[in-house]
C-alpha cells in the first residue's frame, strides 16, 4: 500500500485543486468527491448500469413524432462517391 503523501494545493481558475501524484492515480476519466469531517474521499467514478441509464431516461410524449432517418439516407442503388463501387459490389 502506498504511504501518504504531502500535496501543494493550487488555484483552478475558481476553484481549489491538487495535482494527484502518479502513484495514487485512478482510473477512468471521472471521480465522486465527498466530504466526511474534515477530510475529503476521492474515488473512483462508478459507471451506471444500462438499467440505470435508461430509468433516468424522458419518454417522447404521445404526440412527439419519432424522426424520419431514412430520408436522409442515399438509396443502396446510388453511389455517392460517383465511383462506381456499388454496382461493381452486386
Amino acid at each position: 500500500m502506498v504511504q501518504a503523501r504531502q500535496v501543494r494545493l493550487f488555484r483552478n481558475g475558481r476553484s481549489q485543486a491538487i495535482r494527484i501524484p502518479k502513484e495514487f492515480e485512478l482510473p477512468g476519466r471521472e471521480a465522486t468527491i465527498r466530504k466526511v469531517g474534515d477530510r475529503l474521499i476521492l474515488e473512483p467514478a462508478r459507471r451506471k448500469s444500462l438499467l440505470q441509464v435508461l430509468a433516468a431516461m424522458t419518454p417522447l410524449a404521445p404526440d412527439d413524432e419519432f424522426p424520419d432517418v431514412d430520408e436522409t439516407l442515399v438509396p443502396l442503388d446510388e453511389d455517392p462517391f460517383g465511383s462506381g463501387a456499388a454496382s461493381e459490389r452486386r
